[in-house]
């Protein structure tokens, strides 16, 4: 066991969160969960924290009984108890970071949702928050005042990429121009795992009280296996326009990639089109919405549990983050 290390996984993160002890090589320390009958609940560790570097996995995507709100109010105050109970150090690791989409003003009088989740950590006590693949890696570099670690799925998407087209034409894709940097990071890393240029293509797209518009995409894609890559996929809509656009404009094939897999709402109905060939997520979220025959037939789920477990154990030694990320 890491000298001084503890983990917790809270609520329904417990299969990310041992998958991520078993790599570490330690086991989840316990605690207590408890709900009480007016919607209250209480937190706390079973063992002690004291003198402990300390890490708690929570992913903060929203199910049917237990929302964002809820998860992340239950993780500020655990991260708090353990601060009260003499823990040295606490990182918070969430792979899914509720609210990073909503980080500028769009509207008159919009919140900045983004930070104001930031200053709920830091009032806290949080050392550290480590998350995985933010909407806008800006804002949420500069929402937070307390150190933050970001991580990214972009070599677990070339490993997977060059293992089943290694001898194929490809192309990256990005749904809209905001995630042109995200797409041309995974084109980068992808033609140097090639050896051999990849070009990159990106879609037009204006976003106007939940009405997306525009069709124009940018860059060659004829007669090349296309990739789309996203942060996340949320209803499915922006990527389905992204894939008629590119088959529209020549291409083979079209795969479609992002880090969150959150499919709300009709999901399944809206992608489950035979011009998208396959959807690959992490399982930074569980596809818990999705029909087990769609499952089944469309997505490939990529496990981040190296990667978390990876990033943490460097962390708790002081090594570097970035050596991990292969910048």
């Amino acid at each position: 066991m890491a000298s001084g290390l503890q983990l917790f996984s809270l609520g329904d993160s417990d299969a990310l969160g041992g998958a991520v002890a078993a790599f570490i090589g330690i086991p989840i320390s316990p605690h207590e969960e408890r709900r009480f009958e007016d919607g209250e609940h209480k937190i706390r560790p079973l063992t002690s924290v004291r003198g402990r570097d300390v890490y708690v996995l929570s992913s903060l995507y929203g199910e049917t009984d237990r929302s964002p709100d809820e998860k992340l109010c239950r993780l500020l105050f655990f991260i708090a108890t353990l601060r009260d109970n003499g823990a040295t150090r606490v990182t918070a690791v969430v792979p899914y970071l509720a609210y990073a989409r909503k980080d500028r003003r769009t509207q008159s009088r919009d919140p900045v949702t983004t930070r104001y989740v930031a200053s709920l950590f830091e009032a806290v006590g949080v050392d550290r928050v480590v998350t995985l693949d933010v909407h806008n890696l800006a804002a949420f570099q500069n929402a937070f005042r307390c150190r933050t670690e970001h991580l990214e799925a972009r070599m677990l998407f070339v490993r997977h990429l060059v293992e089943r087209f290694e001898t194929d034409e490809m192309a990256i894709v990005s749904p809209d121009a905001g995630g042109e940097k995200r797409a041309d990071r995974l084109r980068g890393a992808l033609a140097d795992a090639l050896g051999r240029p990849v070009p990159l293509a990106f879609m037009e797209k204006q976003r106007a009280r939940g009405i997306v518009t525009g069709n124009l995409l940018v860059g060659d894609v004829r007669d090349r296996r296309v990739v789309i890559i996203d942060d996340l996929i949320s209803t499915g809509t922006t990527i389905m326009r992204a894939v008629k656009a590119c088959l529209d404009a020549g291409a083979a094939e079209v795969y479609a990639m992002a880090t969150h897999g959150l499919f709300t709402q009709q999901a399944a109905e809206i992608m489950d089109d035979p011009a998208l060939q396959r959807i690959v997520v992490t399982d930074s979220v569980p596809s818990i919405r999705l029909p087990d025959d769609f499952r089944s037939r469309k997505v490939e789920v990529l496990p981040v549990a190296p990667l978390l477990g990876a990033a943490i154990r460097r962390m708790h030694r002081s090594e570097s983050i970035v050596e991990l990320l292969g910048d």
